[in-house]
């Protein structure tokens, strides 16, 4: 099965860059292709893709187009006022902190590919449980928001073994952040999305 594809449609390389990066960091399954204008968009054969997440000064000058496109598109937006979206579609705020537009990523993806329907399997690397059961208890308590000292007090273990788990978690999952470690855990069912 083909990988899906995903369209940035943004003149703010910035931002398409960041979100790339996220995107692909939550799916590594995903082929994620960038544009600074419709134009590139339209020269790119724009219906091989699955989504779009296009700025919405793009959306408005291409109405017709993405209105065509509605369920595929995911207006950019930088407000969470519900007055200064577009009510026709999925709108995402980028002007929030990365843990929010995280959230914001994740829930979509729950309600719109709940379980992974409608996606090709993940690499057979990524399918294979690689961290030990406490090393997941560990991730659990991290990505929810505790610290070191209250992750060791939680399961009763010394803070130098808490950290030690922390530095193999990251290492066994190429991981740098939290926000990454976030994705991942939510991505494989760790964690519930509402407890981040």
């Amino acid at each position: 099965m083909e990988r899906p594809k995903i369209a940035i449609v943004d003149t703010n390389t910035l931002a398409v860059l960041g979100l790339k990066q996220i995107l692909l960091n939550m799916m590594p399954i995903l082929t994620i292709d960038t544009f600074g204008s419709f134009a590139e968009l339209e020269a790119n054969n724009p219906e091989s893709y699955a989504h779009y997440f296009v700025s919405m000064e793009i959306v408005l000058g291409n109405r017709t187009f993405f209105s065509d496109h509605r369920r595929k598109t995911i207006v950019l937006t930088l407000s969470l006022d519900s007055m200064s979206q577009l009510s026709d579609f999925h709108s995402l705020c980028i002007n929030v902190p990365e843990r929010e537009l995280i959230h914001s990523l994740l829930f979509l993806e729950q309600h719109a590919h709940h379980g992974g329907r409608n996606l090709p399997p993940m690499p057979h690397t990524l399918q294979h449980k690689i961290l030990t059961d406490r090393e997941i208890e560990v991730m659990s308590l991290i990505v929810q928001g505790l610290i070191n000292k209250e992750i060791a007090e939680r399961l009763n273990i010394a803070l130098a073994t808490v950290i030690t788990h922390r530095k193999n978690i990251m290492d066994k999952l190429g991981m740098k952040s939290v926000s990454a470690l976030t994705i991942y855990a939510i991505m494989h069912g760790y964690v519930d999305i509402n407890k981040i």
